[in-house]
């Protein structure tokens, strides 16, 4: 199976400094929100003893303070709970919201439980870490949603969206750079070596496609998307027979309408069934007719995340 490395800004980022710093350190995390809210709920932030953090619970507003409370709350060892915004005793921090936060801290979790999650996370597996509110003991949970069940408080923990770029020139490296650019984990496969040398400038992962495939140890989940950006069409019936077959959410392939019917036309005959071919989106991007690489980019990335 392929091995990916996700970026910094990832959910999981606030354990995975806590849990690799060796450091001492309090989970901070948003409990409950009224009214909007510019992160949601289940959002996590590390605190460390020196006062710097990992990860943000608001835009900004809040940070420094709930990195105050946090090392008090480090030294008494128990859990705390603050509010901000609607109802808070801290009328002198305002929300520009307009919304009201509840950030539950939890100093000192304990560290087997938040290595668990890490590994689970890296094996893009879906895990629940739950939090007991009044004693700040966490475990792994076979499931839940994120939320509060009396007095235990649940965070569902995702994979992050995968992208397998496969294709050639402009439109697959200006688009493998900008998913990059965004944090999620990627990887672009390609015939041609100009088109892998500008993705690992960008400091994508690449690989050489020596022939018209689909790689048998490339696993896409449910959390993963497919696209193709070839102009040389020849190359995409056998790449998608396979590709229909995996449990990828989206599945796109640049190129015109025209392109797409005689595409389908081809997978028939090669045998796909209608329901594997009516997964293929083509063409793709929310804009239509789009010839400018970043500009397709862009609606594509806007379509693959609407999608998800």
């Amino acid at each position: 199976m392929a091995v990916f490395t996700l970026d910094a800004s990832t959910v999981i980022e606030p354990i995975r400094q806590l849990t690799n710093s060796g450091q001492p350190g309090v989970l901070a995390i948003i409990t409950d929100i009224s009214g909007p809210s510019y992160r949601p709920l289940g959002a996590m932030m590390t605190v460390f003893s020196d006062g710097t953090h990992v990860g943000t619970l608001s835009s900004g507003c809040v940070e420094s303070d709930i990195a105050l409370h946090a090392i008090e709350t480090l030294k008494e060892g128990q859990p705390k709970t603050l509010l901000y915004g609607t109802g808070s005793p801290y009328v002198d921090i305002q929300l520009p919201c307009g919304g009201g936060l509840e950030i539950s801290l939890f100093p000192q979790p304990d560290q087997s439980v938040l290595q668990k999650i890490c590994r689970l996370h890296a094996a893009r597996k879906t895990t629940t870490l739950a939090v007991d509110r009044n004693t700040g003991a966490v475990l792994v949970a076979a499931a839940g949603v994120t939320g509060s069940n009396g007095s235990t408080f649940n965070i569902r923990i995702e994979p992050e969206l995968c992208f397998y770029v496969f294709g050639k020139g402009p439109e697959a490296t200006t688009f493998a750079g900008l998913v990059q650019s965004a944090g999620y984990p990627n990887l672009l496969l390609s015939p041609d070596q100009d088109t892998l040398d500008i993705a690992k400038q960008a400091g994508g992962q690449t690989r050489h496609l020596t022939s018209a495939h689909f790689p048998d140890d490339l696993e896409p989940d449910a959390y993963s998307a497919i696209l193709l950006f070839f102009h040389d069409h020849e190359w995409e019936p056998p790449i998608l027979c396979r590709a229909v077959g995996t449990d990828a959410f989206y599945i796109g392939v640049q190129g015109s309408q025209r392109a797409a019917d005689s595409r389908k036309l081809e997978l028939e005959a090669l045998g796909v069934s209608e329901t594997d071919r009516a997964k293929i989106k083509g063409p793709i991007g929310l804009i239509p007719s789009v010839r400018d690489a970043r500009k397709l980019a862009v609606s594509v990335l806007a379509e693959v995340l609407n999608e998800s």
